[in-house]
């Protein structure tokens, strides 16, 4: 195993930061270790529909998980300026404050935690969109690769419209077919073909 160490500026996104180095490095592998603080945290907890965001001087204590050129998946806990601890699955919003050193496991060849064959699921999410968050949420409990498509402007939405014909989202595309939306997802879970994706 190789190490590699991340250090991140005020104003980074956390998740955001080490998903960009995983892709534009072609690597996998897990965090080791952090040392940093960050101005706000945005994180999911068990059981809620919408992600917990705090603001303010918030101290890191553990970022725990994998990453790859496919996606991260990583759990935060932290301790605000009361030293109330919180925690749960790092989302997207997270910023550093001062600064952020990690240090990251790096796992050779072969040795991949995901596949590296190409990702069969692609899904379009707009932000902020509860059914989408489940849908993101189901996808990483059965651990299935995807690629996530943020639909943040007109451009992607109409992309999406016509590659679909939905105007709803998510929207899921196996193989290059629109399968539908949650809904379908759902079924593919219940059915146990979603596991198959793996």
């Amino acid at each position: 195993m190789d190490t590699l160490t991340l250090h991140l500026e005020p104003e980074q996104d956390l998740l955001l930061s080490l998903s960009e180095v995983a892709q534009e490095k072609q690597i996998s592998g897990f965090l080791l270790g952090v040392v940093g603080n960050l101005s706000k945290a945005s994180f999911q907890c068990p059981g809620r529909d919408q992600p917990t965001v705090l603001e303010g001087e918030l101290e890191i204590i553990t970022l725990n998980g994998t990453f790859d050129a496919d996606g991260v998946h990583l759990h935060l806990s932290l301790s605000d300026g009361a030293c109330q601890v919180w925690g749960g699955h790092l989302e997207k919003g997270s910023l550093i404050l001062k600064g952020a050193d990690l240090l990251l496991g790096i796992l050779k060849q072969g040795q991949a935690a995901r596949s590296r064959t190409k990702t069969r699921l692609e899904i379009a999410v707009l932000p902020g969109c509860p059914w989408c968050a489940s849908a993101l949420r189901l996808l990483e409990a059965y651990n299935i690769p995807h690629l996530v498509i943020t639909v943040d402007n007109d451009v992607t939405f109409q992309q999406c419209q016509q590659r679909s014909g939905m105007n709803t989202f998510p929207q899921v595309f196996i193989d290059g077919t629109t399968i539908g939306g949650f809904d379908s997802l759902e079924k593919l879970q219940r059915s146990g073909e979603l596991l198959t994706l793996k």
